[in-house]
């Protein structure tokens, strides 16, 4: 069996191709970071670390990686003949790693199973995103290509910090993990990932992760840096701190409980989970690691607008995440292009027009006057 997985960086070695590995693929790395690939390369095997209580050691072996900028061929040629392909490169990359797919597709032998491909990024059903970019850029090809390809949403949960200097291609991560992904469209021949679960329903999953996971990350680095500390672990051993991310995350628990039927106590115990995972002193991640992109973090189906909306349309109350996307107005770091970028915008927008252009609200949106207000404090921050 062999696994073609596009981003050979930290979450691609060290939690997917670790996955891939252990389910007994062969793993072909695609990248476009030419010394990364070369790294990889020279390597016959690379070793997981889970660092923290109840954490051990993987030795990944049966591998290689592939520059797909230098070598679209080789890459297409691998795909051709692969079982699955999997992607850790961020939304908004699915566009750019979609011709590679395309041309693996072309090239395929018809007799084959069909492909199976899963995109795993922090979005909700960003596999649809990636065939709909398949779709629209093969065009009247697509046809022909859809029945050697079948595609399953999923959702991915493991904490990757940065890693510490000298370590190679090794990758230092949490122990925990959780890969959900659909099991409808894989009919009687699902993948054979071990350490995945398959689920017929798995936007309750990808939500909960999300909107729990994501937003209670993002909400620790954003007060974290409010408060001038350097670590997350540490931001979460501040009492205040802690206080307000539980408040954040307890909003949206309630939005998932009313949404999706989920379980309130089993709710809590996921997020007294989550917490102590952000609280590992073992694992050293940094308020400016989690807390860059703000732009993209404050968007409106991202982890503090996406839920707060659906959260204030049904009455339950958002003060804890309003909070947290004040912090996230006050994210400052030279070294961020978007943190720059949304200094920039305070600065030169109105309260209404930067509220409608980042977040995508609008005046008939019930969280829209609260986000306005925070909006407005911080603008009369930076001018007073």
């Amino acid at each position: 069996m062999k696994a073609v997985h596009f981003g050979a960086g930290n979450i691609g070695r060290g939690f997917v191709g670790q996955l891939l590995h252990e389910g007994g693929y062969e793993l072909v790395f695609s990248d476009v970071a030419a010394p990364l690939v070369d790294a990889i390369n020279a390597e016959s095997e690379y070793t997981v670390h889970e660092v923290g209580d109840g954490g051990g050691e993987t030795v990944v072996t049966d591998f290689r990686a592939i520059n797909s900028k230098e070598n679209p061929d080789a890459l297409a040629d691998e795909i051709a003949t692969a079982d699955v392909v999997t992607t850790a490169v961020g939304p908004t990359i699915l566009r750019f790693v979609s011709p590679s797919i395309i041309a693996g597709l072309a090239l395929r032998d018809p007799s084959l199973p069909p492909l199976q491909v899963m995109a795993c990024e922090n979005a909700i059903r960003a596999t649809d995103t990636l065939r709909d970019e398949m779709m629209a850029q093969a065009g009247p090809a697509w046809d022909a290509l859809a029945a050697r390809a079948v595609f399953a949403n999923t959702a991915v949960d493991r904490i990757v910090p940065g890693q510490p200097e000298h370590s190679g291609v090794d990758v230092y991560v949490e122990p925990f993990y959780e890969w959900a992904i659909e099991r409808t469209p894989f009919g009687d021949s699902p993948p054979h990932i071990p350490g995945a679960h398959f689920v017929d329903d798995l936007a309750p999953y990808i939500e909960r992760k999300l909107f729990t996971v994501n937003t209670g990350h993002a909400a620790t680095a954003y007060f974290g840096a409010q408060a001038g500390i350097e670590l997350i672990s540490e931001a979460l051993a501040d009492p205040a701190i802690a206080a307000k991310v539980a408040t954040a995350l307890e909003e949206t628990s309630a939005l998932l409980a009313a949404k999706f039927g989920l379980d309130p106590s089993e709710l809590t115990a996921y997020r007294t989970r989550i917490l102590e995972r952000f609280a590992n002193p073992a694992l050293p991640d940094t308020v400016w690691r989690v807390g860059r992109q703000p732009l993209r973090k404050l968007s409106r189906h991202e982890r503090f607008v996406g839920p707060a909306a659906e959260a204030a349309d049904r009455g339950i109350p958002v003060g804890g995440l309003v909070a947290a996307m004040a912090a996230a107005l006050a994210f400052v770091d030279e070294h961020d292009e978007q943190a720059v970028q949304l200094q920039e915008q305070l600065r030169h927008s109105t309260p209404e027009q930067f509220t409608e252009e980042v977040t995508g609200l609008g005046s008939g949106d019930a969280l829209y006057p609260a986000v306005v207000d925070v909006v407005r404090a911080r603008q009369d921050e930076l001018t007073a």
